[in-house]
């Protein structure tokens, strides 16, 4: 089985065609031809020690923190399917990992445990790995894996990107079950990616904890599109949807805009201006439309909250 599969990784890779048409072809490739790597190694996946892990968890606190109570939540969603669930740093280190004990002799045989190491340089084509190269949710599925001794794995991925829109980690579902087939685990990766995003919007939120935060236009497949904005009006920061929806950078996220100048009346979500003019309106009401209170209490100037009224219709 295993020579069979060895022998299908060496003639797909040396396809140019199929490495064309397939991401996965395309990565069995980089692993054979740029990483090196031989699709029959019995060698386990790497494990960092208990200092270097430690080391890369203190790196990732604010997400770890976030990420733990999503696990939880996806591994009550997905663990009688004979899954666990982990979350890694950009590298493809397992910092956490949840799973029902009775699958944890298996998991921790096939190396899917805390510190190790599922880079694709590492490890080849796998659903970590893949997933932090390509930079979006992959599944790779039983026999797509790279190495032979991982062909009884379902592994399922999303990326989860920082407060400045870089690669943070992943989040990843990976079964052990034989009779897992491909229709459940794209379902399973569809949980996988909204789990992700929400730790994504929540982290974004944390980064920015103290500010208000806009939702932007942006494609909803590529994550969250948030602004965080000050007491001003002025963006200080963006996800990385937000970012690619509207252009911007760490150098033009320096030297902060307006929202409104960010945020055309074509280009907001639906429904948001008519949210924020009903916001102040009740404001107002509660203040006898004092400006000085009704900015108080939106904890914002009373020139933003004036600029805010002229560009709502507010009299």
């Amino acid at each position: 089985m295993q020579a069979r599969h060895a022998d299908l990784v060496f003639s797909t890779a040396s396809s140019d065609s199929a490495v064309a048409r397939s991401f996965v072809a395309a990565s069995w490739s980089r692993s054979l031809n740029y990483h090196h790597l031989d699709p029959d190694t019995p060698q386990a996946p790497e494990r960092l020690t208990g200092r270097e892990l430690d080391q890369a968890r203190e790196q990732a606190g604010r997400l770890l923190s976030i990420a733990r109570p999503a696990m939880t939540r996806l591994l009550q969603t997905v663990g009688d399917s004979g899954c666990c669930v982990l979350l890694t740093d950009a590298d493809g280190v397992v910092l956490e990992r949840q799973g029902s004990p009775s699958h944890d002799p298996a998991f921790n045989r096939w190396g899917l445990w805390t510190g190790a190491v599922w880079s694709e340089a590492s490890e080849g084509t796998n659903g970590i790995g893949t997933c932090l190269v390509e930079k979006r949710a992959v599944t790779i599925h039983r026999d797509q894996h790279f190495h032979s001794r991982n062909t009884g794995m379902s592994c399922m991925d999303a990326p989860i990107f920082d407060e400045r829109g870089r690669l943070a980690g992943a989040l990843d579902v990976s079964s052990c079950r034989r009779d897992m087939n491909e229709s459940l685990t794209g379902l399973i990766g569809n949980i996988v990616t909204e789990a992700a995003r929400r730790i994504e919007a929540e982290h974004f939120s944390a980064a920015f904890s103290g500010h208000r935060i806009l939702v932007a236009p942006g494609d909803s497949a590529r994550g969250p599109a948030l602004l965080a904005v000050d007491s001003d009006d002025l963006v200080v920061g963006a996800t990385r949807a937000a970012r690619q929806g509207l252009g911007l950078d760490d150098a033009s996220l320096a030297s902060p805009r307006p929202a409104a100048d960010l945020l055309s009346a074509g280009s907001v979500m639906p429904g948001f201006d008519a949210a924020e003019r009903s916001e102040i309106r009740r404001a107002l009401a509660r203040n006898n439309g004092n400006a000085s209170a009704t900015a108080r209490e939106l904890g914002i100037g009373r020139a933003t909250l004036y600029r805010r009224m002229k560009r709502l219709g507010i009299e």
